[in-house]
């Protein structure tokens, strides 16, 4: 989920010694080593560790306040905050979340055995309980479409509660594995996207980026997310450039465009003798342009 930036102000940053301090934002997690979220709450008193009561899409679910952020001098608006805390977890509902995560690897575990004696063609990734029993959801990867209803059979027999399986596809397998990406820091999907959005080897192109697979390919053996974040900077910024490939006047001397540098802002070109030169913004923003055609 998308998430505000840290408070880099460590005077007034909390999270790290419980002190109990005025808050609304708190930063949660469902499980360990899973998606950091944001949430909101009017409660007061909250501290770093404690177990609160979170509304999801589908109910209550427990989760673990990790960092305690400071009240703003002006409150967010609501609508930048997914999730809301709505009560303290009760003593009960915390142990039973302490359990949550065995009860969940339990089930990992037996419904992969039952793959491995149905022979079916699918990698499990994934068991998520709600914490109210109601549902079982099994993650899972495959080529193709898998015949698993004897599978959802034994499931159900043997947990007593409702069993859905979801295919998902690699992208999401890897949100959920987690991982560290090449830049070394933890996967963007594990850490705060919350939708995918598409990419293609045009953004990679436009960044003048080698279209090498192996560069310009993330964990999930498809194309980085992080393609897409300066994307539109560099489409805009090269929009203001001469084009590569456009005859240029410079010294009363004739060059053609051949190459763009979009962080530096600056284009190269050469003569008709293959001469290369490189002008910077001021430079080439001060080239008399062409006039414009009558229409």
């Amino acid at each position: 989920m998308n998430q505000p930036q840290e408070n880099n102000n460590q005077a007034a940053s909390p999270e790290n010694t419980g002190t109990e301090v005025p808050a609304n934002h708190f930063k949660v997690q469902f499980r360990p080593a899973e998606q950091i979220c944001s949430a909101a709450t009017k409660l007061q008193g909250l501290r770093k560790d404690e177990v609160v009561m979170v509304q999801t899409d589908h109910g209550l679910e427990p989760a673990r306040i990790l960092v305690v952020i400071p009240l703003w001098p002006e409150p967010k608006p609501a609508r930048q905050f997914p999730l809301t805390i709505v009560r303290r977890a009760t003593r009960d509902e915390t142990a039973k979340f302490e359990k949550l995560g065995e009860m969940e690897h339990n089930a990992f575990r037996f419904c992969a055995k039952l793959i491995e004696k149905l022979n079916l063609p699918m990698n499990l990734v994934k068991v998520e309980r709600y914490f109210n029993g109601g549902k079982i959801i099994f993650y899972f990867t495959a080529e193709n479409r898998v015949d698993f209803r004897e599978l959802v059979k034994n499931l159900v027999q043997e947990f007593r509660t409702r069993v859905e399986m979801r295919q998902i596809g690699v992208r999401h397998e890897t949100k959920m594995v987690g991982g560290l990406g090449c830049c070394g820091r933890e996967l963007c999907c594990s850490s705060f996207i919350q939708n995918f959005e598409s990419v293609s080897i045009k953004m990679a192109k436009e960044q003048n980026l080698p279209l090498n697979p192996a560069k310009i390919s993330g964990a999930c053996n498809r194309l980085l997310c992080c393609l897409n974040y300066e994307y539109k900077t560099y489409k805009a910024t090269r929009k203001s450039m001469p084009k590569v490939g456009k005859k240029i006047t410079v010294n009363n001397r004739q060059y053609k465009v051949r190459q763009h540098n979009v962080l530096k802002e600056s284009i190269v070109v050469t003569d008709d003798e293959g001469q290369e030169m490189t002008l910077n913004r001021e430079e080439w923003q001060a080239l008399p342009q062409p006039a414009a055609k009558d229409k």
